[in-house]
């Protein structure tokens, strides 16, 4: 069986000089605040957006909650006459990709040069787009349908709409590996920064409310059956029974470090660290995944300040990743916390709304809580920030997990910009 290379013990890394890559933009659309500031002031008032679905009648489903992007009207983020050829995500794509560029500061259709490009994750597709194609074809009769192949051109449609909207004829794709895609991501637009890129729009947006995709997501047998919003979603706690699934995500602005200075950019923080693995049979390697992205931003465990988990709230996968987390930090090593479950799982998007909650942990010195959770499991010995944030005044490093449906692994360190000098 072949298996990926041990890490190497932690030393000066290749790129911490040259083409170190930094994010200086983010944009967010999530349950719980639409914008940046208004979701982060909310993830630290341990506000929810989980509640009972409405975007379609669910009354006769057995699970009947969802984290909703509430007060999101697609009519004020994309053209209208672009609205019968676009999905949910891509309209959610293009809010957020406008927010992040204008927090980069990047002026309205000049980038930084040709080398300026978009990849980003997906794993819904053009499910309530195909979802209105099959609705469409079952009122007509019609005798063939091409629902399939829109719904998988929909996984690159968001990308292409950004690249048009913001004039970026750089390198462009999308990444479908679930709730890792939003890592998975970021690391190959930091690996196009390395190569020469100016400038990457990445991360992650995800919808999946509809019908359709509800149907796929009862299928799975993951989900919670709790009615109760706040205690539906419970990361590594005894009653932990299933998640509860979101919509919206985040998307970033990367950019080489020394090119963002040049133009006066700090960032929020740099990248230093990426990895990925894939689960083998009864294998599963989301710690390997963590050691080889610390491997490759040449810091050991020890200088991590605080992990945000993937916390999937279902009691054996809990236990992998406490585990895991435990034989690289010791039990109650370092601090952990899953501000999701104030949103739910966001598919692709749920990693990258991840970065962005650990970049501004590392500007505002403070961990965001995880709600829901009251007391960690006996097998899960973990010191998981609840129910209040934690100031952290050195917090300098983050390492954020994510595991997608079938054995993705991700892996990404961040970490604090370089305090200026007196």
């Amino acid at each position: 069986m072949t298996t990926a290379a041990r890490p190497q013990p932690a030393g000066p890394h290749p790129h911490t000089a040259e083409g170190q890559a930094v994010i200086t933009g983010i944009g967010v659309a999530a349950p719980n605040g639409l914008g940046t500031a208004a979701w982060w002031a909310a993830t630290l008032q341990g506000r929810t957006g989980i509640g009972p679905l409405t975007r379609f009648d669910a009354s006769s489903y057995p699970v009947r909650l969802a984290g909703e992007l509430a007060g999101f009207i697609d009519e004020e983020h994309i053209p209208s006459r672009l609205l019968p050829q676009t999905d949910r995500v891509t309209r959610i794509a293009l809010a957020a990709a406008q927010e992040a560029l204008t927090d980069a500061g990047i002026t309205p259709g000049r980038p930084p040069g040709d080398g300026a490009g978009v990849i980003t994750a997906s794993s819904a597709g053009g499910a309530e787009f195909g979802q209105r194609g099959l609705a469409a074809l079952w009122a007509k009769g019609a005798a063939h349908v091409s629902v399939y192949q829109s719904s998988a051109w929909f996984h690159t449609a968001g990308p292409a709409q950004i690249a048009i909207r913001h004039q970026l004829h750089g390198p462009g794709s999308a990444i479908i590996s679930e709730q890792a895609g939003g890592l998975d991501a970021l690391a190959r637009a930091r690996r196009r920064i390395r190569h020469g890129a100016g400038l990457m729009v990445t991360g992650g947006v995800d919808s999946t409310l509809c019908p359709w995709g509800w149907a796929a997501h009862l299928a799975d047998g993951r989900l919670s059956t709790c009615a109760d919003p706040a205690r539906a979603y419970l990361p590594f706690d005894t009653a932990a029974g299933g998640h509860v699934v979101g919509e919206g995500g985040a998307l970033l602005v990367l950019e080489d470090a020394a090119a963002a200075a040049r133009r006066g950019a700090v960032g929020y923080g740099t990248v230093a660290g990426c990895a990925a693995t894939f689960d083998g049979h009864d294998q599963p390697r989301l710690r390997e995944a963590a050691e080889l992205a610390l491997a490759d931003a040449g810091i050991s465990p020890a200088e991590v300040d605080v992990v945000f988990a993937d916390g999937a709230g279902e009691r054996a996968a809990d236990r992998a990743e406490s585990t895991a987390l435990c034989a690289l930090f010791g039990p109650h090593g370092v601090p952990v916390t899953v501000p999701k479950t104030m949103t739910g799982r966001l598919g692709a998007g749920g990693a990258s709304l991840d970065v962005a909650a650990a970049l501004l942990a590392l500007r505002d010195k403070v961990v965001p809580p995880t709600t829901g959770t009251r007391q960690t499991a006996p097998d899960c010995p973990l010191d998981l920030v609840v129910a209040h944030p934690r100031a952290m005044p050195a917090l300098r490093t983050a390492l954020v997990l994510a595991r997608g449906r079938g054995g993705f692994n991700a892996a990404t360190v961040l970490r604090a910009p370089p305090t200026p000098a007196p």
